[in-house]
């Protein structure tokens, strides 16, 4: 495993499973679903297109803070569009500094134009740790000359 990988290499771990919401739905039926799938961001797709991405920082910054009603709000009236997207042949720390620069926790992988995944910072995170051991354990075998590894 690099430390640089691919996002597809994220998305053959976790599943390229992505949970979605279409833009007439309200802000109430996203949350119960985020909530229920302990999720941080829907999808939002229309007509089997990608129409945007709503997530925890749309409700934060444009339902509650504007004191409007999650049951009578819309999905396409907060929802961010056009999204934050990546392909799955990405590099991680790529996909990073986009996050980074985009102010984003969420990117939603496309392939072909089709919604291939959706990965988080989280997803990033775990990846490089988990690689980064992978490295160190790597390395300590070959200094103490154990190459069975």
């Amino acid at each position: 495993m690099e430390i640089t990988g691919s996002l597809r290499s994220i998305l053959a771990r976790k599943g390229p499973e992505v949970w979605t919401i279409q833009p007439g739905a309200t802000v109430f039926d996203a949350l119960q679903l985020m909530a229920d799938r302990d999720v941080g961001a829907l999808a939002v797709v229309d007509g089997g297109a990608v129409a945007g991405i709503f997530s925890e920082r749309d409700y934060a910054r444009k339902v509650a803070l504007l004191g409007k009603s999650s049951k009578e709000t819309l999905i396409w009236e907060v929802m961010t569009s056009p999204p934050v997207c990546v392909g799955p042949d990405g590099r991680v720390d790529d996909c990073m500094r986009l996050m980074t620069d985009k102010r984003t926790r969420h990117v939603l992988v496309m392939a072909a134009g089709a919604l291939a995944g959706m990965v988080s910072i989280g997803d990033l995170v775990n990846w490089t740790i988990s690689a980064q051991q992978e490295a160190i354990g790597q390395l300590s075998s070959y200094i103490s000359g154990d190459y069975s590894s």
